[in-house]
């Protein structure tokens, strides 16, 4: 650690003024105070599910804070989106201890961005000391910083850490003046079955809205709560994310949210969250209460493509996984994360794991390119 810098970590967002951490990053909301702020007061984040913050913030001699990261102890593998769990097994049945870690990620959110926040001039380097020292400090086993950025992956590689490569599927705009004239940017085939998508949907009866901060209101949020618990406790089981967190969301980042809203006959059966970064929309959590064909594709990631064009947003990055996304203009992208490991052994066994999964990530990555729906030149 550079001798003019000191390192603190903190087991609440609130110890650090808002102001000053927001001024360390570029503006994604997942990063944000008011973010992280709300899943702690909404007790999504903390015992009960067990990320424990510890957020780690860097200052100079004059107490001007220069480098945070959100950080949160952990003594398991859930919520996170990059897998560990076999390393954390083949570990501990050598007799090793996993547990407990410390990751540096936007709870509960596989959203690309900056995790290493730092006003201009701080090196990356002395945020890997900091995350060192820390990892020392709480006796964790490792430090895994997921969804960070390229840049930050890199340098971290620098700094002797691991670097590990994802997958994901985002939406980018080429200019396009309306949705038809994306569509007229895809094969025949695929523009067909999406405009039949999109009729079936038109056909069920239903009643499809954007809605945008202020008009959310309580009883659109207390809706949206139960089509998260339906279908998160359906699949998975376990919600993270508490009934208050939406509230909190709705009144602290309200001016982020875009929420795609269906109803029938004036009662919510659906929503798909968004949230609006300053280059980017994205898709975070959907639910419904009613089973309606094709109404999950265009409420997440067609009606975000129509509000990307319309208000000329770059991207649309539509979640974790899901190769049926490529059928609707959605293509394959590099997701970053870096792990530090204390155990030299361990650290050796995930270096060559690691080695191992990169080729099989790029290859997949370009069989996956074959799948895209637009056209060739010279194609109709």
């Amino acid at each position: 650690m550079d001798a003019a810098l000191s390192l603190s970590l903190h087991p609440s967002i609130a110890e650090i003024p808002a102001e000053e951490w927001d001024e360390c990053h570029d503006g994604n909301p997942f990063v944000s105070h008011a973010f992280l702020s709300c899943l702690e007061e909404s007790g999504s984040t903390g015992p009960r599910t067990g990320w424990l913050p510890q957020h780690l913030a860097l200052r100079n001699d004059e107490g001007a804070l220069l480098a945070c990261a959100p950080c949160y102890a952990k003594a398991h593998s859930y919520g996170e989106y990059v897998f560990d769990h076999g390393w954390a097994d083949a570990f501990e049945r050598a007799g090793g201890r996993y547990y407990p870690k410390l990751q540096v990620a936007s709870p509960f959110s596989p959203v690309p961005g900056p995790r290493l926040l730092r006003r201009g001039g701080v090196p990356v380097a002395a945020l890997a000391e900091g995350m060192r020292q820390a990892m020392e400090a709480l006796e964790c086993s490792s430090v895994h910083v997921t969804f960070c950025t390229a840049e930050e992956a890199e340098a971290l590689a620098a700094c002797g850490w691991l670097p590990r490569l994802g997958t994901q599927f985002h939406w980018h705009n080429r200019g396009y003046a309306s949705f038809d004239d994306f569509l007229g940017a895809l094969s025949s085939r695929k523009r067909k079955a999406l405009r039949r998508e999109r009729r079936a949907v038109e056909e069920s009866g239903l009643t499809i809205r954007t809605l945008r901060g202020t008009e959310m209101t309580p009883s659109h949020w207390r809706a949206f709560n139960r089509f998260y618990r339906n279908t998160v406790d359906g699949r998975w089981g376990g919600a993270y994310l508490t009934e208050r967190f939406w509230r909190l969301l709705g009144e602290r980042m309200g001016d982020k949210v875009v929420m795609m809203w269906a109803e029938r006959d004036g009662t919510p059966v659906a929503g798909a969250l968004n949230l609006l970064g300053p280059d980017a929309l994205h898709g975070r959590n959907w639910g419904c209460v009613e089973e309606v064909p094709f109404l999950h594709f265009e409420l997440c990631y067609l009606r975000a493509i129509d509000f990307a064009i319309e208000h000329g947003l770059p991207r649309v990055e539509a979640g974790a996984q899901g190769e049926h996304k490529i059928q609707r203009g959605y293509l394959p992208v590099e997701t970053h994360s870096a792990h530090l490991i204390a155990h030299p052994r361990l650290r050796r066994a995930v270096a060559q794991f690691l080695e191992a999964e990169r080729p099989a990530i790029h290859e997949r990555m370009a069989d996956l390119a074959t799948l895209s729906p637009y056209r060739c030149e010279g194609e109709t």
